[in-house]
C-alpha cells in the first residue's frame, strides 16, 4: 500500500536480511509480542515481509488463533508460505497480498501489528481508516517505527491521525530505540 513506489519498501532480494537469527537477538518476536497477543486472537500483520514475526504471532495466538500475514510483495508472501508449508502452523497462517494503494482486506480482526511499515505508506489517513474498518470493536493495534526513519514530530502527526480516526493511546511501551504506540479502537 504505497502508491506503486516500491523503492520505499525492502525488496524481496533482501528478505534474508529481515529474517536473520542475528536480528532475533535485538528484536525477539515473542518478547516483543507476548504482552499483546493472546490465545484465540485473529491478528493482522501489516507488512509481514518474509515472516520474521509471523510464526511467533501464530504460536502466541495458539491453535484457535489465526494470523493474516499481509504484504505488498507477492515474493515476500511466498517466503512466508514456504517457511510454514510443512509446519503445524500452516493452517493458522493466511497470506494476503495488499494492493498498491489499499490493504484490500475486509475480515474482522482482534489485533493489528505493524512493525517498521507505517512510515512506508504515504496515505496514512486512508490506511488508518481501513484498519479501523477491519478491527473489531475494542480491537487493539501495536505500531513500532524506527527512529532513523520517523522523527518525533512525524510520529506525533501519525498519533494525531489515529486519534482522529477513533483510536485511543493505551500505552507507549519502551522498546529502545524505537517509537512505539499501543492503541485501542474506541468507536
Amino acid at each position: 500500500m504505497n502508491n506503486n513506489d516500491k523503492s520505499r519498501v525492502c525488496p524481496v532480494e533482501l528478505a534474508g536480511s529481515l529474517d536473520s537469527k542475528f536480528r532475533k537477538i535485538f528484536q525477539n518476536p515473542k518478547k516483543i509480542l507476548k504482552p499483546f497477543i493472546k490465545e484465540g486472537m485473529t491478528v493482522f500483520e501489516l507488512g509481514s515481509g518474509p515472516g520474521f514475526f509471523t510464526k511467533s504471532i501464530s504460536e502466541l495466538a495458539g491453535p484457535t488463533g489465526k494470523v493474516i500475514a499481509a504484504d505488498l510483495q507477492e515474493g515476500m508472501l511466498e517466503i512466508v508460505k514456504a517457511k510454514t508449508e510443512h509446519s503445524e502452523l500452516k493452517d493458522r497462517i493466511q497470506t494476503h497480498l495488499c494492493k498498491s494503494d489499499t490493504i484490500d482486506f475486509f475480515e474482522r480482526v482482534d489485533f493489528v501489528f505493524a512493525f517498521y511499515v507505517v512510515h512506508e505508506i504515504p496515505d496514512k489517513e486512508r490506511l488508518f481508516a481501513e484498519l479501523k474498518l477491519i478491527l473489531k470493536p475494542g480491537g487493539r493495534m501495536l505500531i513500532i517505527e524506527p527512529p532513523f526513519h520517523v522523527p518525533k514530530h512525524d510520529f506525533r502527526k501519525m498519533l494525531d491521525i489515529l486519534v482522529g480516526k477513533g483510536f485511543r493511546v493505551i500505552d507507549s511501551p519502551k522498546f529502545f530505540p524505537n517509537r512505539v504506540v499501543y492503541l485501542e479502537l474506541t468507536e
